[in-house]
């Protein structure tokens, strides 16, 4: 029961602070020719909020630092195609991210005020400082690397899964959806609560995710079975990440 309800209040965590703005701008960031960072100097007033955009790829990695004049603001990032849940949230990690990407897309931070301040219509300036660097990880061109007809998978699989608020083993599926050289590719795991979860593999190993909690994991036989936190698990089939 009490694995349940702790569930259930980080799932609003990712769920609820996110939408805390109901006035969302959107704007672009970009970098200036030869640079891989920028600081923003921004505003946000009770309940606006600002989405920061930016084009990274899977193998870069991005920073993020958060400098607000209010300390009841906070940053979260999703990433692409996150159906709005957050893969890191400012008001339980602080202001500080760092973390190498999954996946190709538009990353999204979101800068606002929490509930209690947006209530009260408080202002915050704030800074914020985001680098993207690293070279992109090389993914194999589908006519060398098949991909499953009709879709933008390379491989699919049934896995053994104790996905992100759940306490039961089930059965996931698992995709490939991109696949690069030496065991290098991002596994996406969509079980039935529509709650995706991104993993990334380099040579064969498993070294980013898009998750709060803390990866770790083991090897046996020919399964990668990860770990998140305490419950959420994956047991990822060696095939799955290398083809055949």
């Amino acid at each position: 029961m009490k694995s349940i309800i702790a569930g259930m209040i980080h799932l609003l965590v990712l769920l609820v602070v996110p939408g805390v703005a109901q006035d969302i701008r959107q704007e672009q960031v970009l970098f200036k020719k030869g640079e891989s960072s920028t600081t923003i100097i921004g505003k946000v007033k009770g309940y606006q909020g600002v989405d920061y955009q930016l084009l990274a790829k899977a193998g870069q990695s991005m920073v993020v630092n958060f400098k607000p004049s209010n300390l009841s603001t906070y940053f979260n990032i999703l990433s692409p195609e996150s159906n709005d849940v957050a893969m890191f949230v400012g008001s339980t990690s602080g202001n500080h991210f760092a973390n190498m990407l999954t996946t190709d897309g538009v990353y999204t931070i979101r800068v606002y005020l929490m509930r209690n301040a947006a209530r009260r219509n408080e202002t915050s300036d704030y800074t914020l400082t985001v680098s993207v660097e690293g070279k992109a990880l090389e993914a194999i061109p589908s006519s060398v690397d098949a991909i499953l007809p009709g879709t933008p998978f390379h491989a699919s699989a049934s896995i053994n899964c104790v996905p992100f608020l759940s306490s039961e083993l089930q059965k996931c599926e698992a995709f490939v959806i991109r696949r690069g050289f030496d065991g290098t590719g991002t596994v996406e795991i969509r079980p039935a609560s529509g709650l995706k979860r991104s993993i990334l593999f380099v040579a064969g190993k498993p070294i980013s995710a898009d998750a709060q909690d803390p990866m770790t994991f083991t090897h046996k036989g020919d399964l990668t079975i990860i770990n998140f936190g305490k419950e959420e698990r994956y047991e990822i089939p060696d095939a799955l990440v290398f083809g055949g």
